[in-house]
């Protein structure tokens, strides 16, 4: 009997051992922060664009992880520092009151608690939206410009994916070639690919990677002919194979685009309107020795005197008496927007917005703005909706037609509306 008592007795002690360890467990487990337990990209919220910084300690290559630490830990000082600039970019009160939930947090732990708390619930603000800021109905403090452009950007890059699939389904399996990275500068302090859009603000913005580079102070003290014939900027093709697919996969990628007719029409003021030593000899003389009936022997020597409605006919003709030229190439051929997966697509036509976005995204430094400057041709108006269409008035309407089937893909993968009521 005394045998069976104590067995019994070890049995009750083991039992309540374990009684205890599962009620402790269960405990444990209510108690825990669920954001511990929240895999950190989270599908339908995930902020698509890499952002880089030079001085924080990421290894190139580093995964998307550490961006998204980057944004959830600077956005608030980096993107207020410059709503002097026009962003005017302020933060809701409840992310700011998450920053200083965290403080008693390990800091690998208060990053991700901060970046899933500022995480929109689903529908928080726009049915398919995928913005990274949490919003309050009724939070004034917050500023719809930093919410609206990153809406912008999803949407953008959303409707540049659904053109390719639909018409470029082959893109996505062929290989990138220098052919194809040949257009793209690289600025490595900040990790940043920039590919040149001509006639969509480059000079400019090559200005901009030379200041981040530490090649200049200012964007003001760069002349133009430094900018375009000078070699500072690398271009990302006179790099070996694996250095190309390095960058590729690990900076950020952008492009700048402007509406295909405006942009037709800007190269055609700035290359054909004004003398030049080479446009007008290269492509000039070949224009109006094949398009101008009875052309004179003065124009014919020259190549000045371009009529636009000639400039078109070289443009649409098949069998063109000279080449392509990167000024008024397609997009889709300049930058391969369908092989290349770019992080950041801005409009030439929301120039300062999305500029300033961008520098504020890649940590860039605050004093740097985007420069609004004109240096070619400064006295003249820039090319307008208005006067594109004084331009495309001159011709008729199949040559318009024709015209912007020629850019269609342009239209099409960058979401521009169609100038004239009668195209289709």
């Amino acid at each position: 009997m005394t045998l069976r008592a104590g067995t019994m007795r070890l049995s009750c002690m083991f039992s309540s051992i374990l009684l205890f360890g599962a009620a402790g467990l269960l405990l444990f487990i209510s108690l825990q922060d669920p954001t511990e337990l929240t895999p950190q990209q989270v599908p339908g919220v995930k902020f698509n664009i890499r952002l880089q910084q030079p001085h924080n300690g990421f290894r190139p290559g580093s995964s998307q992880d550490g961006d998204f630490k980057a944004l959830t830990e600077r956005v608030t000082q980096d993107l207020s520092s410059r709503s002097q600039r026009g962003l005017n970019l302020l933060v809701p009160d409840q992310a700011q009151a998450h920053l200083n939930m965290g403080t008693h947090l390990r800091p690998r732990q208060r990053r991700r608690r901060l970046l899933i708390k500022k995480m929109p619930a689903a529908g928080a603000i726009l049915a398919n939206s995928s913005a990274g800021t949490f919003v309050r109905p009724a939070a004034r403090a917050l500023d719809s410009r930093w919410i609206s452009l990153h809406q912008k950007q999803q949407e953008r890059k959303r409707v540049m994916r659904e053109a390719c699939a639909k018409y470029r389904s082959s893109s996505s399996r062929r290989a990138v070639t220098p052919r194809h990275v040949s257009r793209i500068f690289v600025e490595d302090r900040h990790r940043v690919l920039y590919c040149e859009v001509p006639k969509a603000g480059c000079s400019n913005w090559k200005r901009v990677l030379m200041v981040l580079a530490g090649l200049a102070s200012s964007t003001a003290d760069i002349h133009h002919n430094t900018v375009h014939y000078g070699s500072a900027l690398k271009r990302l093709d006179t790099f070996d194979r694996q250095g190309i697919l390095h960058r590729l996969s690990t900076y950020t990628k952008m492009l700048f685009v402007r509406e295909p007719f405006e942009r037709l029409v800007s190269a055609f003021r700035d290359k054909f309107e004004h003398p030049n030593s080479y446009y007008h000899p290269v492509f000039g003389k070949a224009i109006l020795a094949r398009y101008r009936a009875n052309a004179s022997r003065e124009a014919l020597r020259t190549g000045s005197g371009v009529r636009f409605s000639e400039f078109v006919q070289y443009l649409l003709d098949v069998h063109r008496p000279v080449g392509m030229d990167i000024h008024w190439d397609h997009v889709s051929r300049l930058c391969s927007p369908c092989l290349i997966d770019y992080d950041f697509v801005g409009k030439f036509e929301s120039m300062e917005d999305d500029a300033n976005f961008f520098l504020s995204l890649i940590h860039a430094p605050r004093n740097l703005t985007f420069p609004r400057f004109k240096d070619r041709h400064s006295q003249e108006a820039r090319t307008t909706a208005r006067i594109t269409h004084q331009y495309f008035a001159q011709l008729s309407a199949p040559q318009r037609q024709r015209t912007y089937d020629f850019y269609y893909m342009d239209y099409l993968m960058f979401n521009y509306s169609k100038p004239f009521a009668d195209l289709y």
